[in-house]
């Protein structure tokens, strides 16, 4: 019996679990799975003849090396940066390491060890990035194999929710880290190319510079450009292509409005405000408007969106302009009381679904004749338990997992999924729990 060893078994661990467990009695499979919550980890184990539950510190080596050592195969869903940590076990151990995460630098420069240990670490593995990458290498290398030039790559995918759930004016609500939604965009100018020239958008001009997106059955969406696009040149080997873009996804009129708090100042996360426990929801507003005296904060507010009924009804709605609660906490930057506003009416209510959407448009030309690609997948989460955003991150890396512990992946090192042994049985298994990319292709 082969071992699997899953550190982690947070949100995005559940359907991993079921899959990994779905598979054991066929694949004669034993997963260990080490959490800190020993109790919510026994309930998505279900007491399972072919699983073990362990609760120690993860992030120590000494404490989860010798379970490494007894593993065939090793799945980290720790936070990032506890991975490369994770890696040099796996390799000094001789076993191979999955991670839904970005390959850091850190992590690249483990290559040449990982080869001469034998192993391989997959990462970028999860949805985004992962079924981005496998969807998108899918059609350029078919668009390659026929013998045409691609022109332009533009990739967007969002974490959102499904029609049915959809109760607010901003059309969003949590489904993954609040505190990574306010920060979204901070830290460097995001970088994209079109027609050959590069383009960079600062912090402040992020939410201002949207592509305007409809896909079939599911309406508007925006998308807003997405840190650093040209790290895909080479993981896609498309170096000489004109344009690259790639987006998050959001619903109208979502951008618009958050810029305003981009603007104002609201999302800077830097320095701490000055009596934060004491100010309500209407004064925090107030501190990043202008004084005018005998003007109050909803004319002042109401100037500033342009007397904009839609926009202002937005921020009424978070409850910006009530002056009888206080945030009640203390040493609080701007960012952070505006995610506990924003947790409050952004949260998931019982029997909501979230939904993750991607989207891929690829213009190509054949001889003199050009052609336009589009690809659009949009996946529906069951309930709270196996959300979207679980099934399109655990099933990729429960597919991989078994298609290493079958030896059908022979490549070695530190990788990602875009080679085609690797990307087309996962994308074949995919569509079999329903998560497919609907294509369309037209002259232009």
């Amino acid at each position: 019996m082969k071992r699997i060893l899953l550190f982690g078994a947070g949100l995005s661990a559940s359907t991993l679990i079921k899959y990994i467990l779905d598979n054991s009695e066929a694949e004669s499979w034993h997963l260990d799975v080490v959490d800190q919550n020993l109790d919510v980890l026994q309930s998505k184990l279900g007491g399972h003849p072919n699983a073990t539950a362990h609760s120690f510190n993860a992030l120590e080596s000494e404490q989860r090396r010798p379970y490494i050592a007894l593993a065939d195969l090793v799945i980290s869903m720790l936070p990032p940066m506890y991975h490369v940590d994770v890696a040099k076990d796996c390799i000094a151990l001789q076993k191979h390491l999955i991670t839904p995460s970005y390959i850091s630098t850190e992590m690249r420069a483990l290559d040449s060890e990982a080869k001469e240990a034998g192993i391989i670490i997959m990462n970028e593995i999860g949805v985004d990035p992962g079924i981005d990458h496998m969807s998108a290498m899918r059609i350029l290398d078919h668009i390659k194999a026929i013998g045409g030039k691609i022109e332009s790559f533009k990739s967007y995918c969002g974490g959102l929710i499904t029609p049915d759930s959809d109760t607010n004016p901003w059309h969003y609500k949590f489904t993954w880290n609040p505190r990574n939604v306010v920060l979204a965009g901070q830290g460097s100018a995001a970088c994209y190319r079109e027609m050959n020239e590069l383009k960079y958008l600062p912090y402040h001009r992020l939410f201002q510079r949207l592509d305007h997106i409809e896909i079939e059955g599911y309406g508007q969406f925006e998308g807003y450009v997405n840190r650093d696009s040209l790290n895909y040149l080479e993981t896609y080997q498309i170096q000489d292509i004109p344009t690259i873009f790639r987006g998050t996804l959001r619903r109208p009129p979502f951008c618009e409005a958050w810029d305003i708090f981009v603007q104002l100042g609201m999302t800077d996360d830097a320095y701490m405000m000055k009596n934060a426990e004491s100010l309500t929801p209407r004064q925090f507003l107030n501190a990043f408007l202008p004084f005018q005296k005998g003007v109050s904060v909803e004319e002042k507010f109401l100037k500033l969106v342009d007397y904009r009924k839609d926009l202002y009804d937005s921020f009424e709605y978070l409850g910006l302009f009530n002056d009888r609660v206080t945030f009640g906490i203390p040493d609080a930057s701007p960012a952070h009381m505006l995610q506990q506003l924003l947790e409050d009416k952004w949260k998931l209510a019982p029997g909501d679904k979230d939904m993750i959407v991607m989207y891929h448009e690829i213009i190509y030309r054949k001889g003199e004749i050009g052609y336009v690609i589009s690809s659009a997948m949009v996946a529906e989460g069951q309930d709270d338990r196996y959300t979207a955003m679980s099934n399109t991150v655990g099933l990729p890396v429960g597919i991989a997992a078994k298609l290493i512990l079958n030896n059908k992946i022979h490549e070695k090192g530190v990788t990602l999924p875009v080679r085609h042994e690797i990307y087309s049985p996962i994308l074949a298994e995919l569509e079999q729990f329903g998560i497919t990319f609907k294509e369309s292709e037209k002259q232009i």
